[in-house]
């Protein structure tokens, strides 16, 4: 399904608009992966009890669930949060991915691609070989410091780039990712077996996980996320017409330097809150834009908002796998999605030898 003409020698660009039942099925998916997560789990609670508690927590509406006190807290302290939270972290990798994609114009290119995620592991290493915090809540240091690594990276990604010599702007700040992601991994794995230790602790860290204690890690992330995402959705427009080239693009009147540079502004720092508190889940920001663009074709327009809305609901789902998969242990997100983006990223690969 083609839903975008993005030939130079149309003159311009005539990209899809976004349907209503595309938004609708995104939406279901949000809903069904939400419920289930709600239901599903350790302590079998029914699905009409599920949803007639969070009926009755609405306005001006009283019921009776019949839920016991304990029944109560797994959903509103436990699951409920994890859920928020795997949406939150999920449409945040997604759509960062899908903005990497357009405007780095690479259909390779992931939420991690600047150092973030380097970066980020060696923040939340150094402060579990400290001793600083065990990974939980609103104010614990493994968080905090995730986030300055991962920001710190970005940064050091940026002014690395910017002296790239004769390279063009986007090769010599991918190059300069590359390097300092190898750096910061460099520095983590000196510090881990200084520690041998806590390995143990970094190594869930580093594979991901929605682990909560409430509502602390929904409360930090979700700021970042809603500014981060409101920019790039604000910006999905104009990536469209980055697709024709940058000369191009600036013959149409669009400041390319700019709209880069907001969007990846905007992608790293979403991304870098996401990884503070989730850990390392990787493949989220391939999988979720590409099968967006198999489906409903290949304009930001139509994919960013959609990736929004699939990108949560697919690490909902994967979290729920994670969590059921062993139980009672739980193995960690980012196997989950490793097992499903490896063949899908071969996949990509394929496509994209075959279409040029």
């Amino acid at each position: 399904m083609t839903t975008t003409d993005q030939t130079p020698e149309a003159g311009r660009l005539k990209p899809a608009e976004l349907r209503p039942w595309w938004v609708v099925s995104g939406v279901l998916a949000v809903v069904v992966a939400g419920i289930a997560g709600l239901v599903l789990g350790p302590a079998q609670i029914g699905t009409w009890d599920v949803l007639v508690e969070l009926v009755d927590r609405l306005p001006f509406i009283d019921t009776e669930s019949g839920l016991g006190e304990r029944q109560q807290a797994i959903i509103w302290e436990i699951r409920l949060p994890r859920v928020v939270l795997g949406l939150l972290v999920g449409a945040m990798l997604a759509t960062a991915g899908g903005a990497y994609q357009g405007v780095f114009r690479n259909p390779l290119a992931d939420p991690y691609l600047l150092g973030v995620a380097a970066g980020a592991g060696f923040g939340a290493t150094v402060a579990i070989v400290s001793g600083l915090g065990d990974g939980i809540g609103i104010i614990d240091p493994i968080p905090m410091m995730a986030f300055a690594g991962a920001l710190v990276a970005v940064v050091l990604t940026y002014l690395v780039g910017a002296t790239g010599g004769r390279l063009d702007p986007v090769t010599s700040l991918v190059l300069a990712g590359v390097a300092v992601a190898s750096f910061f991994t460099a520095i983590q794995t000196f510090v881990q077996q200084r520690h041998s230790e806590t390995i143990r602790q970094v190594y869930f860290f580093v594979l991901g996980q929605l682990r909560t204690a409430g509502w602390d890690e929904v409360t930090l992330l979700a700021p970042y996320t809603g500014v981060c995402l409101a920019v790039i959705l604000a910006v999905r427009r104009r990536m469209d017409t980055l697709a024709v080239g940058d000369e191009e693009a600036g013959a149409l009147g669009l400041d390319v330097r700019r709209v880069r540079l907001v969007t990846v502004v905007a992608a790293s720092l979403g991304t870098a809150a996401a990884v503070s508190v989730s850990g390392l889940i990787g493949f989220v920001g391939i999988i979720v834009p590409h099968t967006i663009r198999l489906l409903f074709g290949s304009s930001y327009r139509v994919i960013l908002p959609l990736t929004v809305l699939f990108g949560g609901a697919f690490l909902v789902a994967a979290d729920l796998v994670a969590r059921l998969a062993l139980e009672p242990a739980e193995m960690p997100i980012g196997v989950v999605t490793a097992f499903l983006g490896a063949p899908f990223f071969v996949l990509i690969l394929r496509t994209t030898r075959r279409s040029r």
